[in-house]
């Protein structure tokens, strides 16, 4: 009863979230510097010409007016037409929204394949060599630049070691896996510092626990200790942190994208820019925040299903 009652509080403090951000995004998008106009008429602008395309489009009508009109849209489940191409956002979306979760969902696998381990290895002894390596050489890929990294990756393994395509997303489930690997190992090596941190802090307060402490005095090693008790107890604690970094994982996308030349929304989204093509920029920036407010939501309530307490 209480998880049913924290989760629907959770729900309802995301409405006026999500009510904000539309506000923002469609304040944001109005305010990049250009005219649609222009870039769809090109050299043929006239000011009769302009004008008509500002009807057509309708952002000649109050600024107010075009926002109820981009919310009811909401409301219907669309994302408005593409004024560039005349194509629904929605479908826009959809026809790269593949490769951007392969992104995503890579960076996070990956993220945690490199985390957990090292996070074990320094947690397992406090203030040694091992616990110092690990407690620095993160921090030094936390402040690469994404660009840089996966520039880097590309001339290792793309161009001297032939190990992984450079660019593209490729046709078949395996072309997706080796296309994305690089750059979600990118993204993994930039979230991977924070988590690691989380981990190992988790796991250090685990292992002063009494329930710690009184396995070890039953007996049981170390390593079973570590495995059974303290790495799953300090995972629950960290999935609000992985929920909450979400928002950098996207982020990240959207510049992994452009170095791998990879068809995702993130560079969908960056060449709509170009092209001020509003309805785009809006609807790809409101699924990006629809995504980093769900897993946080979805986030706090695994959180909450696994310690109890929090839902107290």
């Amino acid at each position: 009863m209480n998880f049913l009652f924290y989760a629907g509080k959770r729900f309802l403090q995301v409405l006026p979230a999500l009510f904000g951000i539309s506000v923002v995004v469609f304040l944001l998008v109005h305010a990049i510097p250009g005219d649609p106009a222009d870039v769809i008429l090109g050299q043929r602008a006239t000011d009769e010409r302009v004008k008509a395309i500002h009807h057509l489009l309708g952002i000649d009508r109050p600024l107010l007016i075009q926002y109820f009109s981009f919310l009811g849209h909401l409301f219907q489940g669309s994302l408005g037409v593409s004024f560039y191409n005349n194509t629904a956002v929605s479908s826009l979306i959809a026809g790269r929204l593949s490769a951007t979760l392969f992104l995503m969902f890579g960076g996070i696998i990956l993220a945690l394949l490199i985390s957990l381990p090292l996070a074990i290895l320094a947690a397992s002894k406090e203030g040694a060599i091992r616990d110092q390596v690990v407690r620095v050489v993160p921090i030094i890929g936390l402040g690469m630049p994404q660009v840089w990294i996966g520039i880097e990756l590309i001339l290792l393994f793309g161009l001297k070691i032939h190990l992984f395509p450079v660019s593209g997303f490729g046709d078949t489930f395996l072309q997706h896996l080796r296309s994305t690997f690089l750059p979600s190992l990118s993204i993994a090596i930039g979230l991977s510092p924070i988590l690691i941190r989380s981990l190992r802090a988790a796991m250090l307060e685990i292992l002063e626990a009494d329930f710690v402490l009184t396995a070890k005095a039953k007996g049981i090693g170390r390593t079973r200790v570590m495995l059974s008790h303290v790495v799953r107890n300090a995972v629950i604690a960290s999935v609000t942190v992985l929920g909450v970094n979400i928002a950098y994982l996207v982020g990240s996308t959207v510049i992994v994208e452009r170095v791998f030349a990879i068809p995702a929304t993130g560079s969908l989204m960056i060449d709509a820019i170009s092209q001020r093509d509003y309805p785009i920029v809006q609807g790809v920036t409101i699924f990006f925040a629809l995504v980093v407010v769900t897993v946080n939501l979805l986030a706090d309530l695994i959180h909450a299903a696994l310690d109890p307490r929090v839902a107290l």
